[in-house]
């Protein structure tokens, strides 16, 4: 029996003339399409729909929401990609041609997609504290998306940046270190091809987590690099690790990230993987954890 499909569509999301393109192409299709209208519309709209393939059609927030709207519904997830850096799904190989991205719902190819919690909160792809999550904060007060503002108040940020100290534990295992960032990974990549924690699999059942020590100006070219080639695990600055539970402990509580939004967090951190994972739209090509 064929599937019903719903396409959640957030209209603010990434480029604007590009979600015209699309919304144009599903609607010419005659797919069933339902729009957005402010922050968490899409939790209820996928928890509610009666369809059994509900589609984000945003960026990795858009992605957030949909997949929280339907963990545990047994309702199968799929992504069109929209937004600022779409890492989950630039990660599962969902990019290209629109078209060619709604082929790939329209195959109905399957993986299992491992979820997690930051305090509480469910990500799907990327979470962390540190750097990164203060850029996100401001990244997100600026009034414009895109690569160059985040880059802009990534630089900023640096500029006057001083690490915290931190306890990580992942699964028993403890480091205490001073860190840049720490970053707890689902998928490979905070987005735009940058790949923080490179050795993920959202399906083997494992939260991989990337501890980055402090680092010279004139190392950040090198570091760059070795994340956009998906090789910064061998950094000697970086300190990599794979678990279900780890728990994070810092002097000075501060913004969390997950899925390119961001949350006030505590002094104390807990991220834990879920037991219920759920099905996502992958293309025939995506090559499952062994």
């Amino acid at each position: 029996m064929e599937k019903s499909v719903l396409y959640i569509v957030n209209p603010i999301s990434g480029n604007a003339r590009k979600k015209r393109a699309i919304v144009s192409l599903l609607r010419g299709k005659g797919c069933n399409l339902r729009f957005t209208s402010c922050a968490g519309d899409a939790v209820d709209i996928a928890r509610n729909a009666s369809e059994d393939t509900i589609v984000a059609v945003g960026g990795d927030g858009t992605v957030n929401e949909v997949a929280r709207g339907i963990a545990g519904t047994g309702k199968t997830l799929g992504i069109i990609p929209c937004g600022s850096g779409d890492g989950l799904a630039r990660h599962l190989g969902i990019r290209g041609r629109f078209s060619r991205m709604v082929s790939i719902i329209e195959e109905g190819h399957t993986a299992a997609l491992d979820w997690g919690t930051i305090d509480g909160k469910p990500f799907f792809s990327v979470c962390g504290v540190g750097l990164d999550a203060i850029v996100s904060e401001r990244f997100a007060r600026a009034g414009k998306r895109g690569l160059e503002t985040y880059v802009k108040e990534a630089l900023a940020t640096w500029k006057d940046f001083k690490p915290d100290h931190y306890i990580i534990t992942v699964d028993g295992v403890r480091i205490e270190t001073d860190a840049v960032l720490i970053t707890v990974g689902n998928s490979s990549q905070w987005g735009n091809g940058a790949k923080i924690t490179p050795l993920a699999r959202t399906d083997d059942g494992l939260l991989d987590v990337s501890i980055v020590k402090m680092f010279k100006d004139l190392e950040i070219p090198a570091l760059v690099t070795e994340l956009m080639t998906g090789t910064i695990n061998r950094n000697k600055h970086v300190i990599c690790l794979k678990g279900k539970e780890i728990t994070i402990e810092r002097n000075n509580a501060g913004p969390c990230h997950f899925d390119g939004d961001f949350t006030d967090g505590g002094k104390t951190v807990e991220i834990r993987l879920q037991s219920d994972p759920l099905r996502v739209i992958v293309p025939s090509s995506y090559r499952c954890a062994q």
